[in-house]
């Protein structure tokens, strides 16, 4: 399944392969049956949601293994278990790295017309929350202020969620570390 087909429900055209993938599990295949058991609003939910932590995460053009922890524990507190969020934010990892730019805007404007005020506020303090699980660069921190634009969340309101981080932000640490 593609993370686009994932995202928005569309189905995408894929070749067939000869054999069955190797690497294929049956508790990947298991995941997955469970992913598209998911009623479609939702699913589009937690895939943009999936694509914009990694898109914070990726910010830097590095995402760590505690930015990955961060984006699985937002998307269980999203509604997914365990082994779904893993499987999830790989999939946003790997679309991220190979889309990136491509399909930042069009996910993140996607999300926006099909969510609440409240939500793209939650989703946005949580790519905060992933981007602040290492220390936020300035280049994280540019992103976030792209996303918040593109989520249609008013400055002062994206301020609000950005102060909660501020003692995180790499650049006000180095200002007060030199002081």
């Amino acid at each position: 399944m593609s993370f686009m087909r994932f995202l928005g429900g569309r189905p995408v055209a894929t070749p067939v392969p000869d054999q069955p993938v190797q690497d294929e599990t049956e508790a990947v295949r298991h995941i997955v049956s469970r992913l598209e058991a998911l009623p479609p609003e939702k699913a589009r939910f937690l895939a943009g949601m999936a694509y914009m932590l990694a898109r914070a995460a990726n910010a830097d053009m590095e995402i760590s293994d505690v930015e990955t922890r961060a984006m699985e524990t937002a998307l269980v507190a999203s509604g997914l278990d365990e082994p779904q969020a893993v499987l999830v934010a790989e999939m946003a990892k790997l679309q991220e790295r190979a889309t990136g730019e491509t399909s930042d805007y069009l996910v993140t404007r996607e999300f926006r017309e099909a969510s609440a005020l409240e939500q793209r506020i939650a989703v946005l303090r949580a790519c905060w929350q992933v981007a602040a699980a290492d220390a936020v660069s300035g280049m994280e921190s540019s992103v976030l202020d792209e996303i918040a634009n593109e989520l249609g969340i008013e400055r002062d309101q994206a301020a609000a969620v950005r102060a909660e981080f501020a003692d995180r932000i790499s650049a006000r640490l180095n200002f007060r570390a030199a002081q």
